[in-house]
């Protein structure tokens, strides 16, 4: 073995716990965020500091939008046991139901939807052409309107919605946009801001599940603040 590898198996904290370790991550992230926490209410600086420690990027704050104070508008939503939608298994797996209980505990995984990956949705999508993501978005109309919404893969699932709140007034209580990519990435982000539905967005083309998810864990935090 290297002396190089040897130095620097020296300097691991071998007997760290996992809860040893977020609270000294998370330590690292305040000192890091002490300007952003000086210039947002609490629970917003909760939202970037997730953001952060999911990421390893104190610039996404840099990025963070918010509306219509997003925060108190979730938890009510949450309290009253809003339906949550998804737009990929992958944020639906990735929501813990045990935080969803601390909020109100009559929630059950058979509140979160996703729909992409629903037959008909796969039919309808291939006939005529579109992505999944969109023709789920209009089969579940009825859970979106007035539920919360968490958006992390597909531009065009955050579109969609926007459309029909202008051509049908369907209007989620809650919004997080955080699609990541290239194409109408950007378009579908300004679409949200446009509008006055409670949101949290990250302007530009990151994004992604994982950011979604923390987001509404760092909201459900802020229930027991």
């Amino acid at each position: 073995m290297s002396k190089q590898i040897d130095d620097l198996l020296e300097n691991i904290e071998w007997q760290m716990s996992g809860v040893e370790i977020e609270d000294e991550s998370f330590l690292r992230i305040e000192e890091g965020l002490m300007d952003f926490q000086k210039t947002v209410d609490p629970a917003i600086y909760r939202i970037g500091r997730r953001l952060v420690h999911t990421t390893a990027d104190f610039a996404i704050v840099d990025d963070l939008c918010w509306k219509s104070d997003p925060v108190a508008a979730g938890l009510n939503a949450l309290r009253d046991k809003a339906p949550i939608y998804c737009d990929s298994s992958m944020i639906r797996s990735g929501i813990s139901l045990a935080r969803l209980k601390k909020v109100n505990n009559n929630y059950t995984s058979d509140d979160v939807h996703c729909l992409v990956a629903d037959p008909q949705v796969v039919k309808e999508a291939g006939e005529r052409g579109q992505a999944r993501s969109l023709v789920a978005v209009e089969k579940a109309k009825e859970i979106i309107d007035g539920g919360i919404v968490l958006i992390g893969n597909a531009p065009l699932a955050l579109a969609g919605i926007i459309r029909l709140l202008a051509e049908e007034n369907i209007k989620p209580r809650l919004i997080i946009g955080m699609p990541v990519g290239f194409v109408h990435v950007i378009e579908s982000k300004e679409l949200v801001l446009a509008t006055d539905i409670p949101q949290v967005v990250i302007k530009g083309r990151r994004g992604g599940s994982s950011l979604a998810v923390a987001t509404l864990h760092a909201i459900i935090e802020s229930a027991s603040s």
